[in-house]
């Protein structure tokens, strides 16, 4: 038996309370990450691996989830990272807060049905909504400026302060690469190689292979 305030919970209700719990858990985990002044955490998986990173697809991954509710909610942001590459700590917050609001709809004794009815509900209103709310659609992927403008928002998540530098050499990437129907553009087609003894501003794209290797010759410095 599960007792929060005055009321005592059994059975189903103390096992999808307990649920909550974990996607609840979850979802406290990063949400300091979120947005661009988020805050990095230190993951140290199985393999006594650190990473320091505020990307929740990466935290998540090198994290071991156990708990089934907590395992959808990380398959939920695996799939958003895989059809999107961004966006995957907002839908851990969203989902954390949807279920603090379901644990205060069950406490006032609604049934978990007409909690789902209602969220589905709320769901089809919310992508009426977010259809008109758009400020930029980008019309052609091949236009530089207008991909390069999609791009910046996505870049400054991570890289707030250097996305003027990083949209340009990314869009120019991407263009190379990309087919008559952007919809089939793979995102393997674009390699980054990462050389000893440079910065961030250093960085250019070449369209071809670039192969790094040490200086063949017996001359190693002049």
């Amino acid at each position: 038996m599960l007792k929060e305030g005055s009321r005592a919970y059994t059975g189903l209700e103390e096992a999808m309370l307990r649920n909550i719990d974990a996607v609840q858990g979850l979802a406290k985990m990063t949400r300091s990450a979120l947005g661009p002044h988020g805050m990095n955490k230190m993951v140290i998986n199985h393999l006594e691996k650190l990473f320091v990173t505020s990307d929740a697809h990466t935290i998540i991954n090198e994290s071991d989830v156990h708990h089934p509710a907590a395992k959808m909610i990380a398959q939920a942001v695996k799939m958003q990272e895989n059809e999107c590459g961004d966006g995957t700590n907002l839908i851990l917050t969203m989902c954390g807060e949807l279920m603090q609001q379901a644990a205060g709809l069950i406490s006032m004794g609604l049934h978990p049905s007409e909690i789902l009815i209602g969220y589905d509900k709320a769901a089809k209103k919310t992508l009426e909504l977010l259809d008109g709310m758009s400020k930029v659609k980008l019309e052609n992927p091949h236009d530089k400026a207008q991909l390069i403008k999609s791009i910046k928002s996505v870049v400054a998540s991570k890289q707030f302060g250097q996305e003027e530098h990083l949209a340009q050499l990314i869009g120019e990437a991407a263009l190379h690469t990309m087919p008559q129907n952007a919809i089939k553009f793979n995102v393997d087609n674009v390699r980054i190689q990462k050389i000893l003894g440079g910065g961030l501003h250093d960085s250019k794209v070449i369209q071809g292979v670039v192969v790094t290797k040490a200086s063949e010759t017996s001359v190693k410095r002049v």
